[in-house]
């Protein structure tokens, strides 16, 4: 079995790059960028998708999760074959087919075609993420030039989160639904250019065979799990999602035992026995949960009850984050003298601080609480990313990076999955529950509004005046029911990404 050893002493005096390096950066942040807005662009497509192509209710369902889907499960897999094929190689396989299928996805004629290539930009897709945080650790060998790295890059997949929204609406506000998949081809043409110049290609020297069984048990370990939760949040516990469970925890098992008795494994099980590395992981998995969430309300509750624009709405969520990128550049030099153990856990008392702001305000108060939560959760979030993703590659020996990397990517997406699902879940149920319809909605127009906050503004718009209005403070006030005690169950979680850190981040590697 592969031996896990940390970064040496030495590396943190390791040779600094120089312009070409940066240069380096500013290339791989392009993929990053766009696979994170991919993540939630396309939940303001869907409307005008449904128009156009007039999927069925399964069809609608699949044309959102089964990027997610194909993505998480082929991320451990990507990261491995990185390593032993070359991490720039994968990178630049992924990038073509990202956007020549990206192209193809604009014009789809019918929903099973859109469907096909959704699922192919998950297959791609997972190239790319797992390539990028690999080969910046060849690129930046200096310990000190390489945690701004990675705060740069930790920064780029939480704006492009935020960013995804935005984009989309924008976007839309121009241009048909085809648009949002056309932006991959203009932001991966150059990094498909310039990579080959600037970015070094790295491999494991001494790779393993390829373990054919080994991938499908780890797709079909994330794949029925990542799909169990989103089936429990839309339908609840159904016996489709203890099926699915079972055969994701049943995979899971195997796919561990595996690895575990393999000469030379495609996953090193004993990067999880440093509690450094699966610590980290934790943290990144529990803070993306908890930014998510808040971004998949605060979208709606910006456009919808409060009536902004999608350019208004791009503009409030601009400084949270620019206090996301700015604290993750800030925290470098602290992380040099302050142990992980005391820094994660204090950066994430902001982010506390950021959904208690939402816990306890309403959207009478308008749109400033928002912005000063969004502010808050970027300064813990942006801060504690970044110092986990470098924990994680300082754990991994050089060979294995692209496989630690990936485990990584995982739990990004995880994280974006459960956020979604799960805090969304959370709010959409209250919202059903506690949406009080006015008397005289017709009876189909009120099984509308009860679905969605956006089905009861859509719902409203052809009624009366006085009672659309009626039906929209009925929806804002059950809307914030829901978001109230979604922003406590946020600030548990990142409660408990700060008790994780505290007991397992114990000590800085290196300088």
């Amino acid at each position: 079995m592969t031996t896990t050893a940390t970064i040496p002493l030495s590396e943190a005096d390791g040779p600094r790059v120089g312009a070409r390096g940066w240069a380096a950066l500013i290339v791989l942040m392009l993929p990053v960028l766009l696979v994170s807005v991919d993540n939630t662009v396309l939940s303001f497509a869907l409307p005008e998708i449904s128009t156009a192509l007039s999927p069925s209710g399964v069809e609608q369902l699949w044309i959102i999760d089964v990027y997610p889907l194909v993505l998480a499960g082929l991320l451990v897999t990507m990261g491995t074959l990185g390593d032993r094929f070359g991490r720039r190689k994968l990178l630049l396989i992924g990038a073509t087919g990202f956007a020549l299928v990206s192209a193809a996805a604009a014009f789809a004629p019918s929903a099973a075609l859109l469907i096909a290539a959704r699922a192919a930009l998950g297959v791609f897709g997972a190239m790319l993420m797992p390539s990028t945080l690999s080969l910046l650790r060849s690129v930046f060998q200096n310990r000190e030039q390489r945690r701004l790295a990675i705060a740069v890059w930790a920064a780029m997949f939480s704006a492009g989160s935020a960013l995804g929204p935005i984009v989309g609406g924008v976007l839309l506000e121009h241009f048909a639904w085809g648009s949002v998949f056309l932006l991959a081809v203009p932001v991966l043409i150059p990094l498909l250019i310039l990579a080959p110049f600037l970015v070094p290609e790295s491999r494991d020297p001494h790779p393993g065979r390829i373990d054919l069984l080994s991938i499908a048990l780890s797709m079909a370990t994330m794949i029925p799990v990542v799909y169990a939760i989103k089936e429990f949040a839309g339908e609840g516990f159904t016996p489709l999602v203890v099926v699915l469970v079972v055969i994701g925890v049943g995979a899971g098992f195997l796919f561990v035992r595996r690895q575990l008795r393999a000469e030379n494994p495609m996953l090193d099980m004993a990067l999880f026995r440093r509690g450094m590395f699966t610590g980290a992981i934790l943290v990144n998995l529990l803070s993306v949960v908890a930014l998510v969430g808040f971004l998949y309300y605060v979208s709606q509750n910006l456009q919808l009850v409060l009536g902004l624009t999608p350019i208004e709405s791009g503009l409030a969520l601009i400084p949270g984050m620019a206090m996301m990128i700015a604290s993750g550049l800030v925290v470098v030099p602290i992380a040099r003298r302050v142990r992980p153990q005391v820094l994660v856990p204090s950066a994430l008392v902001f982010s506390l601080g950021g959904y208690l702001v939402v816990a306890f305000t309403t959207h009478a108060h308008g749109v400033a609480p928002l912005i000063v939560s969004f502010v808050l959760l970027g300064i813990g979030i942006g801060a504690a990313e970044t110092v986990s993703n470098e924990l994680i590659l300082a754990a991994a020996p050089p060979e294995k990076a692209g496989a630690a990397s990936a485990v990584s990517e995982t739990a990004y997406e995880l994280g974006a999955v459960l956020g979604t699902t799960i805090l969304g879940g959370i709010i959409t149920a209250f919202y059903r529950t506690a949406i009080a319809i006015p008397d005289g909605v017709p009876a189909d127009l009120a099984e509308r509004a009860r679905e969605t906050l956006a089905g009861a503004y859509s719902v409203a718009e052809k009624l009366p005046a006085a009672m659309g209005e009626a039906l929209r403070a009925a929806a804002a006030d059950a809307f914030g029911s829901g978001v109230t005690v979604t922003s406590l169950i946020g600030g548990a979680l990142v409660v408990a990404a700060g008790v994780v850190a505290a007991t397992t981040l114990g000590r800085r590697l290196g300088n």
